[in-house]
């Protein structure tokens, strides 16, 4: 079983050094990235997504974080996460 425990700066760094996300603006303690789709994929919309800063991000956060950023597996998303922190 593949782990759950994150930080938010794991999941920051993951979605923006390797899932293309670009951090936009920072709220307090949360971090607004965002994702452009290519200009190919015009039927595409953009996502965005907020990472707290927090130690451990809960399972239903993270949970959020996937469905926002796109993941179609939430196993899958936590494998990669923890594949590439």
């Amino acid at each position: 079983m593949v782990t759950r425990d994150f930080s938010g700066e794991d999941v920051y760094k993951v979605l923006v050094n390797i899932g293309g996300f670009r951090h936009v603006r920072t709220t307090g303690d949360h971090l607004i990235l965002r994702w452009d789709p290519p200009k190919r994929h015009d039927d595409t919309d953009p996502r965005v997504v907020t990472v707290p800063l927090h130690d451990s991000i809960s399972i239903g956060t993270l949970h959020d974080i996937a469905d926002d950023a796109g993941a179609e597996s939430f196993e899958a998303f936590c494998e990669w996460i923890d594949e590439h922190r």
